[in-house]
């Protein structure tokens, strides 16, 4: 009997240890010093995925070892496997992927390692063109594919195919002389060359005038032999100048301007380029090192502020067969003088002023491919207009085929501005291709230069996110959130704009590389929460992707049941839906509390089926789900994937209609999820650490506590290419930045504040945490404090400083809000 119940017991026991042991496993505890580790403890996620020339291979950077660093691996699609690839093989093999194609496609040129090389696609033969110390760059083929053009030490060259002989065909050098129009040009051509150039003739003589030319025929009639030289060398000319094959180019001097985007047409025949007056010196930012290696603090560069001098810009065009150089004339575009509706507001300041043509900067010109037409982009520097125009390079004249005007900003995906780049180019040689938030979301449009109309190829509230022209020109490849704003896929569709088809389906993010050859799709594809894994696929609609990689979630990672968040939209008190995410604490230990998390960059989306570039703050809402806070994320006014109006809804207002959508999801917490209005704290960095700074000091009522990370204080010290956009200038409009400056407002500050800041970051500069400290100092405030971290940039680096961090962050919550 004894010995029975003595067995029972460590049956028992074992059931209860081993329930423990599994128990464990499955509820893995998180603490801030394990998900803030050097991020290798998750797991690896290819990056930087690119395709081979001959589409038979995927390359990409990954680290299934836990490395110090990333590695080159390749996907071989006949082997069906990943080896290691090696590194100045991938270099080599990432430059052919960024090559240049002929037009019938059999020969690419590309750079690799600052020289440029030929690849036959049929025979796969290589041929090295270049073997120099300059870095040569941009190939072109032009001439029929009879020349390769190239630039080098801001000129350009050409190399013929056929005969692998290399001429210079452009002369622009820098010197001290100012000359009209930005430049000045001496010198003959050089004949028998590419392109179709014609003689310019003998250099010409300096002419002689006045006192000189009195002295020189006083001489002349003096001395027999002088006449007689004199006689023999102008006959002596006249024949060289009727026979002569000169190698002498036409030299343009752009004096002290920097040269830009130096291109030529497919014909050879015209020269593009644009020159930079850069402003005056001002002042820079100096941002101190006190832990440079030196031991002496160490002054790093900086930048400047908003609203100092900008620099100006000029185009020119030139023929080479008239050897004439002419600027593209913008005096006449249509809206030039327009001002902003902004200057109602300071009628004093702008009243009976004359309007000026605005600054401009023109991007191109971009050829059709018989080189018949070419068009522009051109963007005040204001940012409040794009002009697409066609431009008559015989004469520089330009003609009106697009305006797209927007009183905030002109941006949105593949619109440029805002980080995007423009997506435009040729359907074919009478037809363009372009992006437009006309609509109000960004869309594909084209436009017909013969019939003169435009067409919208696609529409609907979602925005077209990507672009890829097919090599063939029958269609277009597109990335869209077309089914969801947190959902992208991949689509074809006709350059007509008919049989559009879906392409991928899984639920998520896709980042895409289309292969050279478009039969296939290598792709990152990530989940809320699973990390981002390569996959590739047949590029047809209804084909079932492979997955490539499988070392994004480690084991460690995988032991946490991380939440797969729920996205669902809320109602904003001007009608409108706010796409939120919800981490919620499980049944039975919901402590009433919540945090809001604010994204930073201001035009960002985080809200997605994607896994999250805020991976750190990901983990660290599920670690405060964990403990019973209810955790909200929304994409506030002004973040990306919403259309135009969502972006630009902060325009003149930052901490304005984005902080009234931070209040009405606190107040739904409220309503709707047994939240107590007195246990609600926000966290956020850069713009999220601004937005956490307004709404301690003007919404004291709604916010109990908010950690403020790297914040802007007083956007009139930010930079210019943001905050211009956004605020406009300050001088022009003090307005604007009197209401978006939190420090303006830190007497409103009567809960408790955290703010934290790297002290040698560059972009939000510490100088913003020092002068706001100041002045909470001043005003008597003892609610608050800053943490510095003395080796940290805007984007912390060291595990050690983001422990540190987010146990304060921690601190303060547990603190104030779970009383």
């Amino acid at each position: 009997m004894n010995s029975f119940r003595i067995q029972n017991y460590f049956m028992r026991l074992s059931i209860l240890f081993f329930a423990i042991i599994f128990s464990g496993i499955a509820q893995a505890q998180l603490t801030v010093e394990k998900i803030m580790q050097d991020p290798k403890w998750m797991g690896s996620s290819p990056s930087g995925v690119f395709w081979s020339a001959d589409s038979k291979s995927v390359y990409f950077n990954w680290n299934p070892t836990g490395a110090v660093a990333d590695s080159s691996y390749q996907f071989s699609l006949n082997g069906g496997q990943i080896d290691k690839a090696n590194y100045l093989a991938t270099q080599k093999s990432s430059a052919v992927s960024n090559g240049t194609y002929n037009n019938s496609h059999s020969l690419m040129a590309y750079v690799y390692r600052g020289d440029l090389f030929l690849l036959d696609l049929k025979s796969n033969k290589t041929t090295r063109i270049t073997q120099t110390e300059d870095y040569e760059s941009n190939p072109r083929f032009v001439n029929n594919d009879n020349w390769l053009v190239f630039a080098r030490s801001q000129n350009l060259y050409a190399w013929n195919i056929q005969t692998g002989t290399t001429e210079q065909i452009t002369n622009i050098i820098k010197g001290t002389e100012s000359a009209p129009a930005a430049a000045s040009f001496t010198g003959g051509s050089r004949g028998g060359g590419m392109g179709p150039r014609q003689d310019a003739g003998a250099r010409q003589s300096q002419s002689v005038g006045g006192q000189d030319q009195w002295l020189q025929q006083n001489q002349l009639q003096l001395s027999e032999v002088l006449r007689d030289r004199k006689n023999k060398k102008e006959q002596r000319d006249a024949f060289l100048k009727s026979n002569k094959e000169t190698d002498t180019l036409k030299t343009i001097n752009i004096a002290d301007k920097n040269l830009q985007n130096l291109s030529i047409s497919p014909d050879g025949r015209y020269i593009s380029y644009r020159l930079y007056q850069a402003p005056a010196p001002s002042k820079n930012t100096i941002v101190p090192d006190y832990l440079a290696e030196t031991g002496y603090t160490t002054d790093l560069p900086g930048r400047t502020k908003v609203g100092n001098a900008l620099g100006k810009y000029e185009s020119y065009l030139y023929d080479r067969t008239k050897e004439k150089v002419y600027p593209i004339i913008t005096d006449s575009i249509p809206g030039i003088t327009d001002q902003p509706d902004y200057v109602k507001d300071y009628p004093q300041k702008y009243a009976g002023k004359k309007p000026m043509p605005r600054s401009l900067i023109i991007v191109g010109p971009y050829w059709n491919d018989a080189g018949t037409a070419a068009v522009v982009d051109i963007r005040s520097q204001d940012n409040k207009d794009r002009w697409i125009m066609q431009v008559d390079v015989a004469t520089g004249k330009l003609a009106l085929l697009d305006r797209q005007r927007d009183e905030a900003w002109i941006g949105g995906p593949g619109v440029g501005g805002g980080g995007y780049g423009a997506n435009i180019g040729w359907v074919n040689d009478t037809c363009i291709y372009y992006q437009s938030e006309a609509s109000g979301y960004s869309h594909l449009y084209v436009y017909n230069l013969r019939t003169a109309t435009k067409k919208a190829l696609t529409q609907g509230k979602y925005e077209v996110q990507n672009l890829v022209l097919s090599s063939n020109k029958k269609y277009f490849y597109l990335l869209s959130n077309e089914a969801h704003p947190g959902q992208q896929n991949w689509y074809r569709i006709k350059t007509d704009g008919t049989q559009k088809e879906k392409i991928t389906n899984q639920l998520g993010g896709y980042e895409i590389s289309l292969s050279p050859d478009e039969k296939w799709i290598a792709f990152r594809y990530s989940y809320i929460n699973k990390p981002w894994e390569l996959f590739i696929q047949e590029n047809e609609p209804g084909k079932k992707p492979k997955q490539i990689t499988d070392k994004a979630a480690s084991e460690e990672f995988k032991k946490y049941a991380w939440r797969d968040t729920k996205i669902k939209t809320i109602v904003a008190r001007d009608g409108q839906n706010i796409y939120t995410r919800i981490y919620e604490p499980k049944p039975g230990t919901k402590n009433k509390a919540a945090v809001i998390f604010v994204h930073g960059a201001g035009y960002l989306q985080n809200v997605h089926y994607w896994w999250s570039s805020y991976f750190r703050e990901q983990m660290f809402n599920n670690l405060l789900a964990d403990k019973g806070y209810t955790v909200i994320d929304i994409d506030y006014r002004a973040s990306s994937g919403y259309g135009r109006d969502w972006r630009t809804g902060i325009y003149r207002f930052m901490g304005g209609k984005d902080l009234d959508d931070e209040v009405d999801a606190a107040k739904y917490l409220v309503k709707n999820m047994g939240i107590d209005s007195n246990k609600i704290g926000l966290y956020g960095g850069s713009y999220g650490g601004f937005m956490t700074l307004m709404a301690l000091f003007t919404q004291p009522n709604v916010f109990k506590a908010g950690a403020a990370l790297r914040p802007v204080t007083d956007w009139a010290h930010y930079n210019h290419g943001y905050t211009s956009n956004i605020l406009n200038e300050p001088v022009n409009d003090s307005i604007a930045y009197a209401k978006s400056s939190p420090i303006n407002f830190a007497g409103g500050l009567k809960n408790h504040l955290l703010i934290c800041h790297g002290m040698v970051d560059v972009n939000v500069n510490f100088q913003d945490a020092v002068r706001l400290s100041q002045r909470l100092i001043e005003l008597g405030k003892d609610n608050w404090e800053l943490a510095v971290y003395p080796v940290e940039d805007h984007g912390f680096v060291e595990p050690s400083s983001w422990t540190d961090e987010y146990k304060r962050i921690l601190k303060l919550f547990d603190t104030y809000l779970l009383q």
